[in-house]
């Protein structure tokens, strides 16, 4: 009899250390969900972008507008005959 107790106490140690640590222990369970959330958020910020972009393309695709105002914005570039003006804040020119 106390042989079987000794064999079902070594049988539930061996079951809770698989249990606390290695395949399948909490602990692991616990960083893969903390990793999916990671990438589930990585995710959902690369879905934004890549749907801006997609719109970005779209409005670029339709004519010469699209691309007329990109430059305009992102390159400081005005048509022939028009005049540039450029407003400088005192308060931030004096920094």
């Amino acid at each position: 009899m106390k042989w079987m107790f000794a064999s079902l106490v070594v049988l539930l140690v061996l079951l809770q250390a698989r249990l606390w640590v290695g395949d399948g222990s909490l602990a692991e369970i616990a960083r893969l969900e903390r990793s999916l959330e990671r990438q589930q958020l990585i995710n959902s910020h690369d879905a934004k972008r890549n749907k801006t972009l997609e719109i970005e393309i779209a409005h670029l695709s339709k004519g010469l507008g699209g691309i007329e105002e990109l430059a305009r914005e992102d390159m400081g570039m005005i048509q022939e005959g028009e005049t540039f003006y450029l407003v400088v804040d005192s308060r931030s020119a004096s920094r």
